[in-house]
């Protein structure tokens, strides 16, 4: 599913770079990714998810060269295929949450919102216990509610490619453990890929893979 090689990306003005000599994941495959701060784990999965592109070399999603793209492909492309939690949910403030877990539909070529789509956020909203706050704003959602939603988010299209970016860190441990097994599941019964960034230690046992940043081969002096 993910194939990256010579990959090699640098912020404008220097202070950072990331270097990537060779990453595969299987179609179906759950990894996850932990290290310390500012070691490029949130630059790899948005560089994989196309918001990024990279100085050299390659990133391909299913054999698709996703940097190779222009913005309005990568855009449709990110909507139709991946399904991103953002650490910071980047959920719009004038939607409700019902209309946040439908954007993807909106912006992606060849998405219709339609009563499967509908369907489908509202069951995946009861799913996350968020299923009686769907008409609310984002201002109006505790930050653990937020996270749920952005979560809906990310699995409504029936992705190909999760990328997770401390999806369970704004909650407690009863729903960190549902919302995990949520993930899990819904990536399995899709056959899709899972590349989590996780700073918790003990969820480490449920994925496939481990990549540890502080030890991932870097050019040295690098972040």
């Amino acid at each position: 599913m993910i194939e990256i090689r010579d990959l090699d990306f640098a912020y404008p003005g220097g202070g950072f770079r990331l270097t990537v000599p060779e990453l595969v994941l299987e179609s179906g495959e759950r990894t996850a990714i932990v290290g310390p701060s500012g070691t490029g784990k949130t630059t790899l999965l948005n560089l994989i998810a196309g918001l990024v592109t990279p100085d050299r070399g390659t990133i391909r999603l299913d054999g698709e060269d996703i940097a190779g793209l222009g913005d309005g492909a990568r855009r449709a492309f990110r909507a139709r295929r991946i399904g991103f939690v953002f650490q910071d949910f980047a959920l719009l403030d004038y939607l409700t949450a019902r209309d946040n877990i439908l954007y993807p539909f909106r912006i992606g070529a060849g998405l219709n919102v339609d009563a499967s789509a509908r369907d489908r956020a509202d069951a995946l909203a009861r799913a996350c216990g968020i299923g009686d706050k769907l008409a609310r704003h984002p201002a109006q959602l505790s930050q653990g509610e937020q996270q749920r939603v952005a979560l809906c988010r990310a699995l409504v299209t029936e992705p190909q490619l999760v990328l997770a970016d401390e999806a369970t860190g704004n909650l407690d441990p009863s729903n960190k453990t549902a919302i995990l097994d949520l993930m899990f599941d819904r990536a399995a019964d899709q056959g899709a890929t899972l590349l989590a960034v996780t700073h918790d230690h003990d969820l480490l046992p449920r994925f496939d893979r481990v990549i540890d940043f502080a030890t991932f081969r870097q050019p040295e002096g690098t972040a």
